[in-house]
């Protein structure tokens, strides 16, 4: 068995990534030459060709870990894709799926049969396997739940039971527990009997004979105390506990919060249930960090960028719709004043400034507002007060830059009104940017959505659709 390198910097993968595109581009141009030449071992000749490909890219694939393997698998195109996926499946097929994105992950379970389904399931923990779960067929894991024992079907039932923004669908079961009344001698006998202790091990658990938490032992506390003294001596009873229900979010804030690298997770009755790992908080964070750009953008979901068309035009069509919409009002709001236009063409030339401004400006306080909904930062009884904040922000800014536009376009057009005009609309435009940047997300959020759910299309439509009633508007009213 190859032995797998530890996981390399971003950049080391970046290298590798442009090794295998260039080792599947030179495979590609040997084997078309070879298979033009004729000859009377021509088929032996291709074989061989192609067998000594095979093996250079296994060689450069072998020794890879599974998170490595995933991002090239998701950076390649589909033949590549599945090109590759067929040299690296075998002992860390689970690893690799459950590292790729959804959508990748898709296409690479559609080559596999149940069997091979079935025998990278068996590769993961109960908590692995429930993040894969809703992927497999159904026969496939009934497959993998029948040839579980009593207590890896019972962890996988209750991994499966909570919602992906629960505790419970963090937590692993992976931990080692103590009792309070043995010494810490006895304990270092007990881990010496490890082969390896579970990933993110910094404390032990000390739990009673009926399996309820009673403290934690940090394994630096374990290391510095006479090995004389108990457990109950020396361990930890002011500790964070988790409970299964507890909501994620809440859950990585407090390690982030408190620095925390694990944290155990108990029931009603404190017994200890499993541990949630700074691993499984990061990801979590990571994930939702993506479904909220996804969800600004106005996506459904993850996409595959090498997708089938159809496929990504279901995911984008949504809030594209919207957006035509938008487009149209903004376009009868400039039919508008076609007269003024007509009789004032430098108009045309500065309404877009106008409305980029303010859908830039609006873009930063929706960022900033929802952010601080996501970090729980606010409630709904400040929107008077954010509000407020906001508006006077966009009042100074609006003096400010309105003010340079204004200037520009009196040098370059000599007309000190239109300059006037310039200031007044951008001033007005930052400030409805402000408000619907405030006001949007809290509508979202008091309607139970999620706040970032087609923030950037919205505010872009209000600042286009206002700027340019505002900016024509007022030239309207004051220039013609």
């Amino acid at each position: 068995m190859a032995q797998v390198e530890p996981l390399q910097h971003s950049d080391d993968v970046q290298h590798t990534l442009r090794e295998v595109q260039a080792l599947l581009g030179r495979q590609k141009l040997e084997e078309e030459l070879v298979h033009r030449q004729s000859g009377p071992k021509h088929d032996l000749v291709e074989g061989l060709v192609h067998k000594q490909n095979i093996a250079r890219m296994s060689k450069k694939l072998g020794s890879l870990h599974p998170a490595d393997i995933a991002y090239i698998l998701e950076a390649l195109p589909l033949d590549d894709r599945l090109f590759i996926w067929d040299l690296v499946r075998g002992e860390n097929d689970g690893e690799i799926l459950l590292e790729v994105s959804d959508a990748v992950r898709e296409t690479l379970i559609e080559t596999m049969n149940n069997a091979e389904l079935v025998a990278a399931a068996e590769q993961l923990d109960a908590d692995e396997l429930a993040d894969l779960a809703p992927d497999l067929p159904k026969d496939v894991i009934e497959d993998v739940y029948l040839g579980m024992d009593a207590e890896e079907r019972e962890q996988l039932r209750a991994a499966m039971s909570y919602p992906d923004d629960a505790v419970g669908a963090l937590m692993d079961f992976e931990m080692v527990t103590v009792r309070e009344d043995v010494t810490l001698e006895v304990v270092m006998r007990y881990l010496r009997r490890f082969d390896e202790l579970p990933d993110h091990t910094d404390q032990l658990f000390v739990i009673d004979r009926e399996e309820r938490l009673r403290g934690v032992l940090p394994l630096g506390t374990l290391l510095i105390n006479d090995l004389e003294a108990t457990v109950g001596d020396v361990m930890l009873t002011d500790m964070l506990s988790l409970h299964p229900a507890d909501n994620a979010e809440d859950a990585a804030r407090a390690f982030e919060r408190y620095d925390l690298v694990s944290a155990p997770v108990i029931n009603r009755d404190r017994s200890l249930v499993g541990r949630v790992t700074v691993a499984a908080v990061v990801d979590f964070i990571r994930e939702q960090s993506e479904v909220e750009l996804l969800n600004q953008a106005g996506l459904k979901e993850e996409e595959d960028i090498f997708a089938p068309v159809i496929d990504s035009v279901r995911n984008r069509w949504r809030w594209l719709a919207i957006n035509l919409v938008t487009a149209f009002v903004a376009s009868r709001v400039i039919g508008l004043f076609e007269g003024s236009i007509e009789k004032l063409v430098a108009l045309a030339t500065l309404m877009p400034i106008i409305a980029g401004i303010g859908g830039n400006s609006g873009n930063q306080t929706i960022t900033m507002i929802v952010r601080a909904i996501a970090m729980d930062a606010v409630r709904p009884d400040m929107l008077k007060q954010l509000l407020r904040k906001e508006m006077g922000v966009a009042m100074i800014n609006g003096v400010v830059w309105g003010g340079v536009l204004g200037v520009a376009a009196w040098l370059l057009y000599g007309n000190w009104e239109l300059g006037a005009v310039m200031t007044v609309a951008t001033t007005l435009n930052l400030m409805l940017a402000a408000s619907m940047g405030v006001l949007i997300p809290f509508a979202m959020m008091r309607a139970g959505r999620d706040p970032a759910l087609g923030s950037s299309v919205l505010i872009t439509a209000c600042t286009d659709s206002g700027g340019f009633f505002i900016f024509l508007g007022l030239a309207a009213l004051l220039l013609m």
